[in-house]
């Protein structure tokens, strides 16, 4: 990934795309800041981390979006979106409603999941395997639904 953030930022700034380059930056500054965070810890930014970092980053701009239209900033929501594309490009996409629920039938059979008490294995088993992909927490929802179907 700090590959392709180097080769986005080298074509973005030869094409002249402001809003790319300063993006790309962006996200190598808060990636710097997680490496001299986690050597200080004695380990190195996996992974995983990077993607949760960049969900991170595309949640707030998601937050400002909100915030910027209903205060009828166009311009500062369109700056806002345009980032949130370039961010996502480094996310793996994002499952689907069907795939979601096939992820969570199967999570729920792996566990042994009986009920909603069972919750947090299944949603833990999730992440273990779906990290990146989906949206915890709108999913949450959806496992607690599909484990009250299940009497427990």
């Amino acid at each position: 990934m700090r590959e392709a953030l180097s080769t986005m930022l080298k074509t973005a700034m030869k094409a002249g795309d402001k809003r790319r380059v300063a993006t790309v930056r962006l996200i190598q500054a808060a990636l710097k800041d997680r490496d001299i965070e986690a050597r200080g810890a004695g380990r190195d930014v996996g992974p995983d981390e990077m993607m949760s970092m960049l969900q991170k980053m595309v949640k707030q701009r998601q937050d400002s979006v909100a915030i910027y239209d209903k205060a009828g900033r166009d311009d500062l929501a369109t700056q806002e979106r345009e980032e949130i594309a370039i961010i996502s490009e480094f996310l793996p996409a994002e499952m689907s409603a069907e795939e979601i629920r096939a992820a969570i039938s199967e999570a729920i059979a792996t566990t042994g999941a009986e009920g909603p008490k069972d919750m947090g294995k299944v949603i833990a088993a999730m992440k273990a395997k779906y990290a990146g992909r989906i949206d915890f927490a709108k999913t949450s929802g959806v496992v607690k639904e599909m484990l009250a179907g299940q009497g427990g």
